[in-house]
């Protein structure tokens, strides 16, 4: 099956949920976030995912939130629905929604037992029809799906396109999945964002963080115009901000929250329960490091 790489080409950011202090979704300041992040100039959002709290909010409110990105967005960006969910029976249903709103792009995100499970799963979502799969491929302690996994479905179904590659080690994945598909399946980084300059020298396509967009679009333009010292050089000047925002996907939404609050783009931080506490000691760490994130932006939206 002969295909075209897939153009999703930098920056797509995995957008938090803002909720209001009654804990209901606030769509006010989910388009303030989107338009500031079109603003920098991301290639692409994914919503909801597990940075947004997928598995706290309902289906409703899901659909939601994909309706108001899609509509906020229009033709400026890509946007990627998760359809991230354990259940097979639910999976199919959010999914079913997702493309009768018009959403033609998604992410699969499907739990794995064995190879034959996860690819009965996987083709159960795509007899659904969508226009763009990408496929998500989490393991926070190991090296997640087979290459010959991958290589089958890649080969076999023509929707399927991206695959986000969130594993432990990432590097060395990135360039296996690239050469076993002639560069033709498109390659984001997700958790491994902390590892964004290595990603780039090893033709990672996108990298999908929470926040900092300016910082983000700045270091993948710099990249890609060969810049390549100053790129790594500003990469250099956020991680300590990684160091502490990625210690536990629970910290991240955390901090990425009170980010958005101090830059005025939420209202609150609020999250949703159960979430792993976000301490003084945390807050006045992040405080810290927020700081040194909104001076920065400041000054490269004064230059570039």
């Amino acid at each position: 099956m002969k295909k075209e790489l897939f153009p999703l080409n930098g920056i797509v950011t995995v957008l938090n949920t803002p909720f209001s202090q009654e804990n209901k979704i606030d769509l006010e300041a989910l388009k303030n976030n989107v338009n500031r992040a079109l603003k920098s100039g991301v290639a692409g959002f994914l919503v909801p995912a597990m940075a947004s709290e997928v598995y706290k909010l309902s289906e409703a409110e899901r659909l939601e939130l994909l309706q108001t990105v899609l509509k906020t967005v229009g033709d400026k960006a890509i946007v990627i629905g998760g359809a991230g969910e354990t259940d097979l029976t639910k999976s199919k249903r959010i999914l079913k929604s997702y493309l009768d709103i018009g959403c033609k792009n998604v992410l699969f995100q499907i739990p794995y037992k064995s190879d034959a499970q996860f690819k009965s799963h996987f083709m159960e979502l795509a007899a659904l029809d969508p226009e763009m799969i990408m496929l998500q491929d989490w393991d926070a302690s190991g090296y997640g799906l087979s290459d010959e996994l991958i290589c089958d479905l890649f080969e076999n179904v023509a929707a399927f396109r991206c695959l986000k590659i969130e594993t432990v080690p990432a590097g060395v994945k990135y360039s296996r999945i690239l050469k076993l598909t002639n560069g033709k399946l498109n390659i984001s980084g997700g958790w491994a964002v902390s590892q964004m300059i290595e990603g780039l020298k090893r033709g990672v396509h996108a990298f999908m963080p929470t926040g900092m967009h300016t910082i983000y679009t700045t270091i993948y333009r710099l990249y890609k115009e060969g810049r390549y010292e100053d790129s790594e050089a500003l990469f250099r000047q956020i991680l300590p901000v990684l160091a502490f925002s990625n210690q536990h996907l629970d910290i991240s939404i955390h901090f990425f929250k009170h980010l958005l609050n101090r830059q005025g783009v939420y209202p609150t931080s609020n999250i949703r329960e159960p979430i792993l506490p976000f301490d003084t000691i945390h807050k006045e760490v992040a405080d810290r490091h927020i700081d040194i994130i909104i001076q920065l932006e400041n000054e490269l939206n004064e230059v570039y």
